[in-house]
């Protein structure tokens, strides 16, 4: 199998005021392409940090990320962003949708950014939002969606530009336990199709859905298990 993550040493400090926070302390980990991988650990374990350093929203202290090949963290802002774009789908427990833009506007906004021409925006974000189940509602915007219907969109829009990560923090918890099931299955089927997906959760039962899990604790690994 090819590496798709692969992060070595990685401290992360944060400074408040005189004092230095410690978010990460050496974490090194290795995920490789069409893992479903859960992080999970109490509130202060590092667990968002992380995240945010593998979806290159935040940079390290020290040590070494390479992404599908590419050591970002030497890369600055401007090729972070490029990187993010191409590279990472992410999927927000506030969705994170534009409350002017219809679910099909939201969902072409990275085509955009990736310089896709307005006809294969238009036919793109449209099939992406079918293959959620989500066809009939394209032209609503998300103060017409249920919670799980606007997490849909959020799912059709970090597919769209076929990234080689979903990256989804806490995917269900804004939402309750029926469609909860529904969107995990969903999460299920995009990564039968072939893609890697990591998954931020302080739920067990969220968690079993995943193929291994890492927890942390007090910014280090403290345990990576494979689970059947």
């Amino acid at each position: 199998m090819s590496k798709v993550i692969e992060i070595s040493d990685v401290v992360k400090n944060y400074q408040i005021g005189t004092i230095i926070v410690r978010a990460l302390r050496s974490v090194t980990l290795t995920i490789e392409k069409n893992e479903y991988v859960a992080i999970m650990g109490p509130s202060g374990s590092g667990k968002s940090t992380l995240m945010n350093i593998l979806g290159c929203l935040d940079t390290l202290t020290k040590g070494q990320y390479v992404l599908n090949g590419t050591d970002v963290s030497k890369l600055e802002d401007n090729q972070l962003a490029e990187i993010r774009n191409k590279e990472i789908g992410f999927v927000f427990q506030t969705f994170n949708l534009l409350p002017r833009y219809t679910a099909h506007e939201n969902v072409m906004l990275p085509l955009i950014y990736a310089g896709i021409s307005k006809a294969d925006r238009v036919e793109i974000a449209k099939k992406m939002l079918d293959s959620v189940g989500l066809a009939d509602r394209i032209t609503h915007k998300p103060n017409e969606l249920s919670g799980g219907e606007r997490q849909r969109v959020a799912i059709a829009r970090a597919m769209v530009n076929n990234p080689s990560i979903i990256l989804a923090d806490e995917p269900t918890g804004n939402l309750d336990s029926k469609t909860s099931v529904d969107i995990m299955k969903l999460v299920d089927k995009i990564h039968k199709d072939g893609n890697t997906v990591i998954l931020v959760t302080h739920e067990e039962n969220i968690a079993k859905y995943a193929n291994r899990i890492i927890r942390l604790m007090d910014g280090q690994v403290s345990s990576d298990e494979i689970q059947n």
